[in-house]
């Protein structure tokens, strides 16, 4: 660290600044840049989409925060989650094919819906970023669009794809909070346990096999099928 010594105030007492070294500054700033990009205040639109969430909790599939963490986590470790994370994985790796990427996204949507879902947000994310930095990038699936935006930056793979597990998680119990509902305290309580976890699910995509990512999370992957059909709804998937 590195001071600065002044005389600003007006009984001329000497003020002391502490500044951090010039070199520390952009990795806390690309940090931060990838949580903008990742957070509620982002347009891309996450706010309107559930994932088969609210059909689960029509159905009383998730009805109190333990039925919603194991929901989540089920997803995370063995359905979309598991497949964005180790394509975002990949997709932050040099010399990635994007286009290939989004392609094998495009082929492994269960649903309309969920096809729609990392469609949508991800065009909106790509319009986005590129209009605050001046890149041009294509819409694709979110997780590619994210490792496309977010490969200059620099950040462990691991780290990036931790942040999104959580903002995937974090999205999920606002959810669950307004419509089962829970209480904000327990929301962020399920959100707490599953810190562990998606630690250890980002390091895990990070080093997955070649090969699609296999997911095996049915109950979700039908609930996004249902959902089509509810007859209230307030989330587009």
């Amino acid at each position: 660290m590195a001071t600065i010594t002044g005389t600003g105030t007006p009984t001329g007492m000497n003020t002391r600044t502490t500044i951090a070294e010039p070199a520390a500054v952009p990795d806390r700033l690309k940090l931060l840049q990838l949580l903008q990009w990742l957070s509620p205040a982002f347009p891309t639109g996450a706010f309107a989409y559930s994932g088969g969430l609210e059909q689960a909790i029509a159905e009383d599939l998730v009805s109190d925060a333990a039925s919603l963490e194991r929901w989540i986590q089920g997803i995370l470790r063995y359905g979309s989650g598991w497949q964005d994370a180790v394509v975002l994985a990949r997709a932050l790796a040099p010399g990635a094919d994007h286009d290939a990427l989004d392609a094998l996204m495009r082929a492994m949507a269960v649903s309309a819906e969920r096809l729609t879902e990392t469609r949508e947000q991800g065009a909106a994310l790509a319009r986005t970023v590129s209009a605050l930095t001046g890149r041009c990038l294509p819409p694709r699936a979110l997780p590619v669009a994210l490792g496309e935006a977010a490969a200059p930056l620099g950040v462990p793979t691991e780290t990036v794809v931790a942040f999104y597990l959580q903002s995937l998680a974090g999205n999920l119990a606002v959810i669950a909070v307004r419509r089962v509902p829970l209480g904000q305290t327990e929301g962020q309580a399920v959100l707490r346990r599953l810190l562990p976890a998606i630690a250890d699910i980002a390091l895990a995509a990070r080093d997955a096999p070649r090969g699609p990512p296999l997911a095996a999370a049915f109950g979700a992957d039908l609930a996004t099928m249902r959902h089509e059909t509810l007859d209230v709804r307030l989330f587009r998937t």
